[in-house]
């Protein structure tokens, strides 16, 4: 497709993130990042999408409206309001607002948790919202992330009653192993049952969802590893405020500096197979309560503690059919493959099975792709000019090369950030597969022509807004190649029989002075749009100056002086002045429709070298 639609790139560098040497880059960066106290396991919540089987970050949940409920249950000595009566088995406190009047005297006194008839304490803490539900919130460290920050405040346990299969565990015995979604249900059937479910209202709210399989997401607390952000985040931070990188459109500048000023840990670990491994590798001796899953030399999977499993497999079998494992939080490890155990002796050693967020090795591409550190490549071209990305991955990608980049060498990675526009079709509906709205660039290329859909993409477009294209735009825009082929047909068949020469010409009547200065004007605005990243304005300008000025205007005005069949100053004054207009306008309108304007440039004589790199006109 880049190739078909014209992409000016030098193929052979191309670069795939598996590479030898770009994997060792990436490794040694989190070497690094250990070695500077910036990387640690914890036991954090975070989103998981128990169908996938891996955590996400939070700016891969999808979040959506939904019509639920909010259920009031019966707490005993207070009413709680919670959107997921499923979960109060790991409840461990209710809590309240301190300016709430209403439970002032509750404080420090004890609810009781329905259907398991535990008791838990009433706390105080600002995070509580006086005007939702009842103003009294359960307390469920282990199912939420508000909920966890105010047990970390307060000292509380976490519990969980959801596994990270989506099934209850920890639970009454009629709930126990039912997916999450029945559950609920079973839940409050026994809430009514009970008579601790008071009411149930009405509500809409934001629900998060797995962008890959659009099943909710499940805050769970899972062993996961980290980056401390802080301090990465800061000379990224200070380097937008100054300007020394330029985000273009200017008002994603404040989002950007918005975001990075509120931003979290950076959870790196994913649990899928595909991708580097995270390179630390646990002693089985040091660490025998790790939690493995394994193929038998039967191909059948085994699971267990590695405590568990020594007396019944070797070291070698559970190795070779090594699926998952699981550590405690609190476990040793060691960065780099040792031959023995420093604190035991021991030489048995299983590598963490969990893999790094992509956006770990993608935040370090300006650097891997030049061969950081050492290459003469990296040298001569790091840091680049312009990154040109869409809007939608700012966070995800952006941020993260950002901060590598100053981390890693205290250098910018890049000087200007230029976000592009999404394509959207006819409706304004993201385009997807599985929608079935999608547009195939190829097909439209063999339809239409590459200049063709290269010029829809971006005619009338605002910057990193989105592109509403469809194959009627397409299909216009064929018809702008048509009126350019015809009118540089029409310009060079005078100029064939007259053999002039643009370079040394008189414009000896006021149709060609006019017409030299609008060029002149769209010059101008043209390059200022260029040089500003507004290419649909740019586009359009072109446009409107090729069709309605040049075309419709200049040419009908000077067909009758063309047409002579004397060779008089005036015509060849008018020819000299429409070759010139022509020339210069494929120089205009080569960025855009390359492929169109290389093969008029070269059907005029004299014209050696590729119009590409050709001198950008001047006024």
């Amino acid at each position: 497709q880049m190739k078909k639609l014209g992409f000016s790139l030098d193929w052979t560098r191309e670069k795939y993130t598996l590479e030898p040497e770009i994997l060792k880059t990436v490794l040694e960066t989190f070497k690094k990042l250990y070695q500077d106290g910036l990387i640690y396991r914890a036991e954090r919540i975070v989103n998981y999408c128990t169908h996938c089987g891996t955590a996400f970050s939070e700016l891969e949940v999808v979040h959506e409206e939904k019509d639920e409920f909010l259920y009031y249950l019966d707490y005993g000595s207070i009413q709680i309001a919670t959107t997921r009566p499923e979960t109060i088995f790991a409840d461990v406190a209710v809590a309240v607002n301190p300016k709430d009047k209403r439970y002032k005297n509750l404080v420090g006194k004890k609810a009781v948790v329905p259907l398991i008839n535990k008791e838990v304490p009433i706390i105080a803490d600002q995070a509580i919202e006086i005007d939702f539900g009842t103003g009294a919130l359960k307390v469920t460290p282990g199912h939420d992330q508000t909920d966890f920050e105010i047990g970390q405040r307060h000292n509380l346990p976490k519990i969980s009653c959801i596994s990270s299969e989506g099934k209850m565990i920890n639970v009454p015995f009629q709930l126990a192993g039912l997916p999450v979604s029945q559950a609920k249900q079973k839940t409050i059937e026994l809430l009514k049952s009970s008579e601790k479910l008071v009411k149930a209202e009405p509500l809409r709210h934001a629900v998060g969802l797995c962008y890959r399989c659009k099943n909710p997401i499940e805050p769970l607390l899972v062993p996961q590893w980290f980056v401390k952000i802080a301090p990465l985040a800061k000379p990224a931070i200070e380097v937008v405020k100054k300007n020394k990188i330029k985000i273009f459109p200017n008002r994603f500048k404040k989002l950007y500096l918005q975001w990075m000023e509120n931003i979290h840990d950076w959870n790196i670990s994913r649990q899928v197979v595909w991708g580097p491994q995270i390179p630390a590798w646990y002693c089985l001796e040091c660490n025998q309560e790790i939690k493995i899953n394994f193929l038998d030399k039967s191909k059948k999977l085994v699971c267990g503690t590695y405590k568990e499993l020594k007396n019944k497999y070797s070291f070698e079998e559970i190795k070779n059919g090594l699926q998952t494992l699981t550590a405690p939080v609190e476990a040793s490890f060691e960065i780099e493959e040792p031959k023995k155990c420093p604190r035991c002796g021991n030489s048995l050693f299983l590598q963490e099975t969990d893999t790094f967020d992509t956006w770990f090795s993608s935040g370090q591409w300006p650097l891997t792709t030049l061969g950081y550190p050492d290459s003469k490549d990296f040298k001569y071209f790091y840091p680049t000019s312009v990154l040109d990305t869409m809007w939608d991955i700012l966070f995800f990608w952006v941020v993260r090369m950002i901060m590598f980049g100053l981390y890693l060498t205290n250098e910018i990675p890049f000087k200007v950030v230029h976000l592009h526009s999404r394509v959207v079709d006819i409706e304004k509906k993201k385009m997807s597969k599985s929608k079935g709205n999608v547009i195939d660039p190829i097909e439209m290329v063999e339809k239409y022509g590459a200049d063709a859909l290269r010029m829809a993409l971006v005619f009338g477009t605002a910057p990193a807004s989105d592109i509403v294209v469809s194959e009627e735009k397409i299909k216009a825009m064929r018809n702008f190649s048509n009126k350019i082929w015809n009118a540089s047909r029409f310009v060079l068949a005078h100029e064939t029989k007259l053999k002039v020469k643009s370079s040394k010409f008189k414009v000896t009547n006021k149709d060609g002075q006019w017409i030299l200065s609008e060029l002149n004007k769209t010059i101008k605005i043209v390059t200022r749009q260029i040089e500003s990243y507004r290419f649909g304005q740019a586009s359009e300008t072109l446009y409107n100056f090729f069709w309605h000025t040049f075309c419709d205007k200049y040419i009908e005005m000077v067909k009758p002086r063309l047409n002579q069949t004397a060779s008089g100053e005036d015509k060849k004054s008018a020819l000299s002045t429409i070759y010139y207009l022509l020339s210069t306008i494929l120089k205009l309108l080569h960025p855009f429709m390359p492929f169109i304007t290389e093969a008029i440039w070269q059907m005029i004589p004299g014209k050696k070298e590729p119009l590409i790199v050709s001198k950008w006109p001047n006024v």
